[in-house]
C-alpha cells in the first residue's frame, strides 16, 4: 500500500510536496502554479489524510517506511534525483529522506517543524502519552480529531480558498489513520539529532511569527551543513498564510541550484 500522489503540470526536475498533520495536498494550492514554472511539483497525501488509504498497521507510518514510500514514488517517476519540500510533520519526513538518501535529492526545502526538531525531552513525552492519544482518536473519532489544537477549523490566517479546501478534506480524516499517525509518525518523526550530517543544499523557509520555533530555527542554523535561512513575516502556516513571499524565496532558491 502506497499513499496518494499527483503530478501537476510543470516544468524541471520533479518536486515532492509533502503536507502536515491533519492538512492534506490543499496546502500547496497557492503554491503550485510559481513552483511549476521552475520544477513538475507532485504532491503527497500522507496515510488518513486526503485520498490515500488509512493503513491498520502502524508500521507504515513509522518514519523510516515513510522513507521507502517516498523512495518509491522517485522510482514510480523513472527519476535518479528530485527535490523535497516538507511542512511541519512533512518536514520530519522529507529531512529523513536527504538524510538517508543525500545522492537521491538535488535540494530541500522546509518549513517549521516542532516534530522534526524535537529534542530529547519532547520526544519522550510524545511517546509517553502517544497510546492515549492515539486511543482517544480511535473513541472519539472525527469529533475528537477536531478538537486537536491544529485542526484547520481553527486557522485564523489562510486565504479563504485553501481554508474551504482543507476543511473539504478535513472532513474525510481517518480516524485509523490520524490515531497511527499520533501514535507512530509523531513521535519518532524527530531528525535533530542527525541535522549535523546534511549533505543536501537546503533553504528553511521560516516563520518568523511563530515564536516556539525560534529556539529550533536557531539550532538548525548552528548544527546543519549545507543550510540557508528565509525568515518570513508569518506564522506556522508558512506556505500558506502568504504564498507571494513563500513562492518567491523558494523560487529563488531552485533556481540557485539549477544554473
Amino acid at each position: 500500500m502506497q499513499p496518494l500522489y499527483r503530478v501537476h503540470d510543470g516544468t524541471g526536475p520533479y518536486l515532492l510536496l509533502v503536507h502536515g498533520f491533519l492538512t492534506s495536498s490543499a496546502q500547496w494550492l497557492d503554491n503550485l502554479d510559481a513552483l511549476g514554472k521552475l520544477t513538475t511539483p507532485v504532491t503527497i497525501d500522507l496515510y488518513g489524510h486526503g485520498d490515500s488509504p488509512a493503513p491498520d498497521d502502524a508500521n507504515a507510518y513509522r518514519p523510516e517506511a515513510y522513507v521507502a514510500a517516498l523512495d518509491a514514488i522517485r522510482t514510480d517517476l523513472g527519476v535518479d534525483r528530485m527535490f523535497l519540500c516538507g511542512y511541519s510533520l512533512g518536514a520530519g519526513l522529507t529531512l529523513r529522506y536527504a538524510l538517508t538518501y543525500p545522492e537521491r535529492v538535488i535540494g530541500q526545502v522546509f518549513t517549521n517543524s516542532s516534530s522534526g526538531l524535537a529534542d530529547v525531552s519532547e520526544q519522550t513525552a510524545w511517546r509517553s502519552g502517544a497510546l492515549h492519544a492515539a486511543g482517544r482518536i480511535r473513541e472519539g473519532g472525527l469529533a475528537a480529531i477536531e478538537a486537536i489544537a491544529v485542526h484547520p477549523r481553527h486557522a485564523k490566517h489562510l486565504p479563504h480558498s485553501v481554508y474551504q479546501a482543507l476543511m473539504r478534506d478535513a472532513a474525510r480524516l481517518d480516524p485509523i489513520g490520524i490515531a497511527n499517525t499520533l501514535s507512530d509518525t509523531n513521535p519518532y518523526a524527530s531528525v535533530r539529532a542527525r541535522l549535523g550530517e546534511n549533505a543536501v543544499p537546503t533553504l528553511l523557509a521560516c516563520g518568523s511569527r511563530e515564536r516556539r520555533f525560534q529556539a529550533k530555527r536557531n539550532y538548525a542554523a548552528s548544527t546543519m551543513p549545507h543550510l540557508t535561512i528565509a525568515d518570513l513575516p508569518v506564522g506556522h502556516g508558512v506556505n500558506m498564510e502568504d504564498p507571494t513571499v513563500f513562492n518567491s524565496a523558494v523560487t529563488a532558491f531552485l533556481q540557485s541550484l539549477l544554473r
